[in-house]
């Protein structure tokens, strides 16, 4: 039986072999917005496919409760060395779109699986309709790139060449998707090193027995805060600008139940699944780990000492009605479900805000436009397409201090990249790169101010994709009387005759000495 102190020995164990893990990926990958932007994630997971192990301070922070159960299942036969990978948000509900690609493996010992390790990246491109495979004007998931279900990438440590060849053939730059992949099989093999050596060092029973003990810590904890919290029932409802451009605006609706130690988080009464790419695939899983993103905020926020890992959905249940915008049918496009995501996590802030008002921040920015440019180096005549870096706003004000500037708490994880490397990468310049001022909601604590970024293209024909493009209409509210924040922007050539206000699109097409100037909200 595991006491506090051994637990906490082995939760220790779990996350330096989870960062080892990191470590590798981002020092093997190819493409930036791996390596230095880090939208990555590694764990280790169970026998039964739950997470028990994650990094702390690398890579994306939306994946402690995901579950690979129904991926696993999908394939027979694993043996040694093998790799199973997926990237179809419709097949089992672990990729939630074609450029997030997610790799498992399993880690046997005396013959048996005793343990996987897991991990997505996210692909640059995957071919489709736009470069970087991404547009809020999808209408269908066909046109958002090349899809594979859960299948066998690896086969007792060989990689199957026909899948490679099937790749290389659809996207538009194969050298960074399979450079990537590889360096998270790599890191996956680091994982399994790590957990052998764990089972070595605790034993094969003391292992598996503490794989569980620490998700039952984390429900445990996670309880504990809801029983903290007062029993009753809280409504929240938050806009994504539009739908499309210049259509609709995306309506979310949260009724937040808390009763003892659980809570129930109806979706009911947010819109219908749309004909954009604005859907998220949860499958209508009660616990699908990407309508619990905000649930982890909100817990890791009221204690920064919880553990990290599929423990925490238990408490939780997630009512996504068939049909509806968080719980789309095929072939509904989702592409941008990260922008959808955004917003669902400002919802699920409102509601808990109004359970425990005095101990959480505001809304944050609740955009992170990432920045893709597909154009030619005229020195080599060579085709480059990058991402350029994550524009993301404020954090909201706190109960203790203002919000941090230009990093907002739903996206923090995304990491800066410096201007050196991207200009190094890709042919443009940089003209403005800093915090937007005065664009943090008033009060006593101010909201995080925005960022902004400029830079200017060289090459005809260079084509810009800014995803995640949000909040140029309805503003990150405040709370307890603090004022909203600052809308966020997109313009072409600033300043000049030929100048243009952009709003939603996310998608241009620049031509020499064209600027393109973006501003996050507050």
């Amino acid at each position: 039986m595991f006491d506090p102190l051994n637990l906490q020995v082995f939760a220790n164990h779990t996350r330096a072999a989870a960062e080892n893990m990191a470590y590798t990926l981002q020092r093997t990958a190819h493409s930036a917005f791996v390596k230095e932007t880090e939208d990555f994630t590694v764990m280790l997971v169970n026998r039964r496919g739950e997470t028990f192990g994650v990094p702390m301070g690398l890579g994306a922070t939306w994946y402690p409760g995901l579950t690979y159960s129904r991926a696993i299942a999908m394939i027979d036969d694993y043996k040694p060395g093998d790799v199973a990978f997926t990237n179809d948000p419709y097949s089992c509900f672990v990729a939630t779109h074609a450029p997030d690609t997610h790799l498992w493996k399993p880690v046997f010992y005396d013959g048996e699986i005793i343990a996987w390790t897991g991990g997505h990246i996210h692909n640059t491109d995957m071919g489709g309709a736009v470069p970087a495979s991404l547009s809020r004007a999808l209408t269908e998931i066909h046109q958002e790139g090349i899809r594979f279900p859960p299948m066998k990438l690896v086969n007792e440590g060989v990689f199957d060449e026909d899948i490679l060849k099937i790749m290389t053939t659809n996207v538009r730059k194969p050298d960074l998707n399979i450079g990537d992949m590889k360096a998270l099989v790599g890191a996956l093999n680091t994982g399994e090193r790590k957990i052998l050596a764990m089972v070595e060092k605790f034993g094969i029973e003391a292992f598996l027995e503490g794989t569980e003990v620490l998700l039952e810590h984390a429900e445990a904890q996670a309880r504990d805060l809801l029983r903290s919290m007062p029993d009753g029932t809280w409504e929240f409802v938050d806009y994504a600008d539009e739908d499309s451009v210049e259509a609709n605006p995306c309506r979310l609706k949260l009724t937040l139940t808390i009763r003892g130690d659980e809570a129930i988080l109806d979706f009911t009464g947010s819109d219908p699944q749309l004909g954009s790419s604005l859907n998220v695939p949860s499958g209508g899983d009660p616990r699908h780990t990407m309508l619990l993103v905000g649930v982890y905020y909100v817990l890791y926020t009221l204690n920064p000492k919880i553990l990290l890992n599929t423990g925490l959905t238990r408490p939780f249940t997630c009512i996504t009605p068939k049909g509806s915008v968080l719980n789309p049918i095929a072939p509904a496009a989702v592409g941008m479900r990260s922008l959808t995501c955004a917003r669902l996590r400002s919802v699920i802030f409102g509601a808990f805000c109004q359970a425990v008002p005095e101990k959480l921040p505001a809304a944050p920015a609740g955009n992170n436009c990432i920045v893709n440019v597909m154009t030619t180096d005229e020195r080599n005549g060579r085709t480059v397409i990058a991402a350029v870096n994550p524009v993301v706003g404020g954090g909201g004000g706190m109960p203790h201090r203002d919000g941090t500037n230009g990093s907002g708490a739903d996206a923090a994880y995304l990491k800066n990249t410096p201007i050196e490397i991207t200009e190094t990468e890709v042919p443009i310049e940089f003209v403005k790169y800093g915090l937007a001022k005065d664009s943090g909601g008033a009060g006593r604590w101010r909201g995080g101010l925005a960022t902004e970024m400029a830079f200017r293209v060289f090459s005809p024909g260079s084509r810009i994709t800014a995803r995640n493009r949000d909040r140029s209409f309805f503003r990150p509210w405040g709370t307890l009387g603090g004022r909203a924040a600052g809308l966020s922007d997109m313009v072409l050539n600033p300043g000049r005759d030929d100048f243009q206000r952009l709003g939603n699109i996310d998608t241009a097409v620049l031509q020499p000495g064209d600027v393109l100037e973006i501003r996050s909200a507050g």
